[in-house]
């Protein structure tokens, strides 16, 4: 998409949540705000993963598919490039 944000590694690993910051995560080249996620609301997801990473070598053993990110709550905020 033109126009959206580009995202290094370490500018992702900033939107943890920490200090009220929102959580973002990154897959397969896309960065989303899960923020708004209840199973994210803890501050990590089935307390395995957590924001601010490119969780997209983890998918695989998940007990769901990329669907997730087509939820509501979820919203893509640019891509992570690097």
């Amino acid at each position: 998409m033109d126009g959206e944000r580009v995202f290094k590694e370490w500018e992702l690993r900033r939107y943890n949540g920490d200090n009220k910051s929102p959580m973002y995560i990154a897959y397969q080249g896309i960065v989303y705000d899960v923020t708004a996620c209840p199973r994210w609301r803890t501050g990590t997801h089935e307390r395995l993963h957590f924001p601010g990473q490119d969780l997209t070598g983890e998918l695989a053993d998940a007990p769901h598919k990329a669907e997730v990110f087509n939820r509501p709550c979820v919203k893509r905020v640019g891509r992570i490039v690097g």
